[in-house]
């Protein structure tokens, strides 16, 4: 499998260098615009974020406070540090349709003009399947970790969750689904290039799953099969709407759907 994805890849990096590109200077700078573009949206995001740190310390502390449990301080700086990292991390969120309209920028010069038109399925597409792995992690995810983690393993126990602690298992809980609930838009590019197609990642099924119980059990914060399995069903359903898309977006489909009947 891994021969067929390099020889995959190879030939759609030759047929893409026929296209006409821009020099390593041109490149760089282009890279430096939008960059700075993104630095400049990240910063206004980070504002709006700060500005209702009150309303999110309630939204990230919720699925303590339904346990009967706040965080706790244990350095003079604990707060401030909470403020000043979950501002970032959700002035990025905010900011993210526009990071990633510059991230489509910067890439387009390496397509061809028929595969432009997908820009603004790929803006949509990125942005709400985010923010469904956000949802699907705060709302079901971290109120079951919460619950099996705390009030099962843990009822023994006296209980000091500390800010740091917390903050750092929330975040990887949200960003971790959010960012596992792109794998759509990862086989949209594989299959955009020619790289991968709907016949292949169906042939290599078995290894998909694989691959995909193999990251459920890394980033499930539960010990238990039921919490890893939670985490890989969205994955498998996600797995089959990228076939779905190979099969839409796929150079060779397109090419017999522009041929003339």
């Amino acid at each position: 499998m891994s021969t067929d994805l390099i020889d995959r890849a190879r030939s759609a990096v030759q047929d893409r260098a026929e296209l006409p590109g821009m020099s390593l200077m041109e490149h760089l700078e282009e890279l430096r615009n939008r960059l700075l573009w993104s630095i400049g949206y990240l910063a206004i995001g980070f504002v709006i974020a700060y500005i209702y740190r009150a309303p999110l310390l309630t939204i990230i502390q919720k699925p303590l406070l339904d346990i009967g449990l706040k965080m706790t301080m244990t350095h003079p700086t604990d707060a401030l540090n909470f403020v000043l990292k979950t501002s970032v991390v959700c002035g990025a969120i905010i900011a993210s349709p526009f990071i990633l309209y510059q991230v489509w920028l910067f890439i387009s010069p390496g397509m061809y003009a028929n595969e432009k038109k997908y820009v603004f399925p790929f803006m949509t597409s990125t942005v709400g399947l985010f923010l469904a792995g956000v949802w699907f992690g705060y709302r079901y995810v971290l109120p079951g970790a919460m619950v099996v983690l705390i009030k099962d393993f843990g009822k023994d126990f006296s209980h000091m969750i500390t800010i740091e602690d917390y903050t750092g298992f929330f975040l990887a809980v949200i960003l971790g689904l959010g960012i596992t609930f792109e794998l759509p838009i990862l086989i949209f590019f594989l299959a955009l290039f020619g790289i991968v197609d709907a016949r292949f990642l169906l042939k290599h099924f078995r290894y998909a799953i694989l691959a995909i119980f193999l990251v459920a059990a890394i980033i499930c914060p539960t010990p238990d099969p039921i919490g890893m399995c939670l985490f890989a069903t969205p994955m498998l359903a996600l797995y089959f709407i990228g076939v779905f898309v190979a099969f839409i977006v796929h150079p060779t489909r397109r090419k017999k759907k522009e041929m003339p009947a």
